[in-house]
Formats: C-alpha cells, structure tokens, sequence
C-alpha cells in the first residue's frame, strides 16, 4: 500500500486508515484478528477514542509487538485538564503504548467547546504536558462544525485536524480544508461513507482519491470490508461520467436534513432512540417491510415518546431539526407499514 505524510507531523502513514468504531461490538479474539488482517494489508495508521469503550483494549492487543511500525490515534473528550490527563492515562494502558502519536481533542463543535479546552486548565494544558513529557507527539482537534474548526486551526496549536469528509459532506473542501493546507496540518477524514449512510463504496473512494492529502479513516468490522476497500486503491480507477451522475442522483435523493449518525443528540432523557429513527429512509430503500420493522420497529416506537424539548438540536452539530424530522420518519413508517 502507498504511503503519505500527515502533514507537517513528518508521520509517514498508509494512504488509508482504520476507523475503530466498528470493532467495538465484536468479540475481542475476531476483532484482533481483523485488526491484523488490516496490518498485514499494510494499514499502519489506527484512529480510536477513549469513548469508544472496547476499541482501545482491542487495538492494543492487536497491535502489540508492532508498535513501531503503526501511528496511533485516539481522542478525549474531556474538556478540563484533569478529566483529559486522567483520560489519556487510560488510553496508554488500554492501548498497552508508552506514547500516542496523535491525541485529538475530540467533537470540538461549537465556540464553547473549543475555549473550554484551550482556556487555563483547560484539556489542551493536559495535552501539551503529556506531549512534553513524551507520552504523545502531536496534537488535533476533531470537529462536526466547519466555523469551529477553522478557528480551531486558526490558534497554530494543532497538528491534525479531524473532519466529516465524502461526496455528500465536501463543504470542508471550499475554505476549511484549505487553510489546513497552507498550515501543514493533518487532515483526517472520518465518515468516508457517510458513517453506513452511503452504499456505493465504488464511488466513495473513487471521490476520496482525487484529495490525496485526505487521510481517509473507513471503520471495518470484517477482512471483507477492508479487502475491497484496498483493492479499490490497488487498481484506481478515475471518475467516469456515469459515476458524477449516480453520485449527483444520491445528493439530490439525500438533500440537506438527513442524519449524520455522528449520534451526538444522544442519549434523549426520554429513551427517544434518534439516530436509529432517522436511518428509516435509507432503510426503507433496501430492505423488506418486514426486515425494516424487525430492526427498526423498537425504535420507532420510542418516537411517540418525544416532547419536543430542543435538547436534541442544541447538540446537533449540523443544526438538523430534530424533532421534525423525528415526526416525519414516524408517520413515513405508520405509511410504510399500512402500505
């Protein structure tokens, strides 16, 4: 597999890298072994969070004996220097490391957030004393918001940046990315399939490959996963006119107010299960009547349940209307059902 830098950390990484949300339900002996499959596929760069229960211990068993040849990220999101020093302890004992090669301030989204961590005391003093002290070596910020980020970037602290990124969220792409690239930072992309929200891995990649300083992080639960996934970069092909027109088809289909499954409007205090709620379009699309109600039903039963209190699209980082959207997916599947 190819390789790239990450921008001014001099890190040399794989030109694909390993999301590992995904891991988190599998049992731990198949997903270390996925993790090695990954590894001998010649993926060197691994990103995870504290907040992803499992996916830590499960990385760090797997990786263990090949620390040097792999980058290894992960995230906080504590925004005190405590919370995160305490935070970051724990990720070097579940990843069994001495140091992390990049510690990102995680899900930095709106202007609170971001002067939360680097005010005194803050989650960016803890960083930079671990980055002093060697536990790690470079710091980013990962993001939903494009406004924070660029601020974020604006300050010259960070060294990576984090950030939603395919064919249906490429916003990044007209004044955040740039100034990414004329700071030298890292650029991450999570979401390269629009987290499960974009079928046509052909074309996601396809996209993906024509922004080489993009670092994309597909999460992957199986060796089938990853396997296409390389092959897809092993024999590059470029994009076809037919492909601009199905990925053109899919932006109109989508629109503007679907649901990013980042999950950040969770939990609801009142049991509302949002993000399963908002995947019913999609679902409705590709499955039975009856796989739909067998994997959604229970979901969609807690929609009655909302007050509409706003709590929900205070948290959202995309400003969706939550409470809306919650009542048309609701009536779309009494419709659907009844059909």
């Amino acid at each position: 597999m190819k390789t790239k830098r990450l921008g001014a950390t001099g890190l040399e990484v794989s030109e694909i890298g390993f999301g590992g949300i995904p891991i988190i339900p599998l049992p731990r002996d198949e997903a270390v072994a996925v993790v090695r499959h990954c590894l001998d596929l010649g993926v060197t760069f691994f990103d995870t969070a504290n907040m992803y229960t499992t996916s830590e211990e499960k990385l760090g068993m797997a990786l263990k004996g090949h620390r040097r040849q792999v980058v290894i990220a992960t995230k906080t999101a504590q925004r005190d220097a405590k919370g995160a020093a305490g935070h970051l302890e724990l990720s070097l004992r579940q990843l069994q490391t001495d140091w992390i090669d990049v510690y990102q301030l995680h899900n930095l989204s709106n202007e609170d957030a971001l002067r939360q961590v680097l005010a005194p005391g803050g989650a960016y003093e803890a960083a930079a004393r671990a980055r002093d002290a060697g536990k790690i070596r470079f710091i980013g910020l990962s993001s939903h918001s494009i406004p924070t980020a660029i601020e974020g970037l604006r300050t010259g602290l960070f060294q990576t940046l984090q950030f939603p990124f395919n064919f249906i969220e490429n916003d990044p792409l007209q004044e955040l990315f740039p100034l990414a690239a004329r700071n030298r930072v890292g650029i991450i992309g999570m979401k390269p399939l629009g987290g499960g929200l974009l079928e046509r891995a052909d074309l996601c990649f396809k996209f993906l490959q024509q922004h080489p300083d993009v670092l994309p992080i597909p999460g992957v639960r199986s060796n089938k996963e990853i396997d296409e996934i390389v092959q897809f970069y092993r024999d590059p092909e470029p994009m076809s006119e037919a492909d601009l027109k199905a990925i053109e088809a899919i932006r109109s289909d989508l629109g503007k107010r679907f649901c990013h499954r980042c999950e950040y409007c969770m939990p609801c205090a009142r049991g509302v299960q949002i993000s399963s709620i908002l995947m019913l379009k999609p679902a409705a699309k590709r499955l039975s009547r009856e796989a739909v109600k067998g994997w959604l039903g229970a979901a969609m039963e807690t929609a009655e349940t909302c007050a509409e209190c706003g709590e929900c699209e205070q948290k959202c980082p995309y400003h969706l209307p939550i409470p809306d959207l919650i009542k048309e997916n609701l009536a779309l599947y009494r419709h659907y059902l009844n059909a």
